[in-house]
């Protein structure tokens, strides 16, 4: 429990625009516009009918960084 309390005391001394300079970024918050698309597509349609959306999200993360 102690490093939930520590993560939630760090959160709120990050007010400016730097968080991402000083954490690196998570793969579970890199390309949420993207992300946000292709989970609904492969929810509603299936996977095999939304391969564009997630090649666009798979750009979006190696555009981050992440490698994929």
């Amino acid at each position: 429990m102690s490093s939930l309390s520590a993560a939630s005391v760090e959160t709120p001394a990050v007010t400016d625009g730097t968080e991402q300079e000083k954490k690196p970024l998570k793969p579970c918050c890199a390309c949420p516009e993207t992300k946000k698309v292709r989970d609904a597509c492969i929810i509603e349609k299936g996977e095999e009918n939304c391969r564009d959306l997630i090649e666009a999200h798979k750009d979006c993360m190696r555009s981050l960084g992440f490698k994929i």
